[in-house]
C-alpha cells in the first residue's frame, strides 16, 4: 500500500450541495433563501448589531466593562519606611497610626514591606506582606496580626 493508494471509505465524504443549478438539483429556483425581501438578494444581510430601529443593546448596555469584585477588602496601606518615625520598642497598633496620619481609620490595615527597619518594634494590623514580616522580625520586632487572636483552631 502506498500513499497515492489511499482512499475514503465509500459513503464518508459526502458531495457539496450546489445550490441555485434548476429544478433537478432541489435547490433551484430561490436556492433556499426564501422568497424576495433583503435576505433573499446577493449581499444583502442585515448588520448583526441592528434590532429593527430598537436601541441595540450595544448601546443600552453601560460604557464601563469589567468585574468588580464585590467581596473585594480595601486596605489602608503603611511602608516600612513610614514606620521609621515611631521609636524603638514602639507598640504600633491602628489608634497610634491614625493619630500619626499614616491611615484614614475606617479601612483595615496591610504593612508593605517597602523601606528598611533597623530597629525592633511590635506592629499590629490586619495583614502583612511577607518582606514586611522578614524584615520586622530581622530587626528584632513581632509582626501580630489582629483578629488572629480570636481564630482558635480546634483541638480533636
Amino acid at each position: 500500500m502506498f500513499l497515492h493508494d489511499l482512499r475514503p471509505a465509500e459513503g464518508a465524504r459526502k458531495d457539496k450541495r450546489r445550490i441555485g443549478r434548476g429544478h433537478g438539483s432541489g435547490r433551484g429556483t430561490t436556492a433556499g433563501r426564501g422568497n424576495k425581501g433583503q435576505k433573499s438578494r446577493s449581499g444583502g444581510q442585515v448588520n448583526p448589531r441592528f434590532e429593527g430601529g430598537q436601541l441595540p443593546i450595544v448601546l443600552r448596555l453601560p460604557t464601563k466593562r469589567g468585574f468588580h469584585n464585590r467581596n473585594r477588602v480595601e486596605y489602608d496601606e503603611v511602608n516600612l519606611s513610614t514606620l521609621e518615625r515611631f521609636p524603638a520598642g514602639t507598640e504600633i497598633n491602628p489608634q497610634s497610626l491614625r493619630q500619626a496620619g499614616l491611615v484614614s481609620g475606617h479601612l483595615p490595615i496591610k504593612v508593605l514591606g517597602s523601606g528598611q527597619v533597623d530597629r525592633g518594634f511590635t506592629v499590629h494590623a490586619h495583614k502583612f506582606s511577607q518582606s514586611a514580616r522578614d524584615k520586622l522580625e530581622a530587626a528584632g520586632g513581632k509582626a501580630v496580626v489582629i483578629g488572629a487572636e480570636a481564630v482558635e483552631p480546634e483541638e480533636a
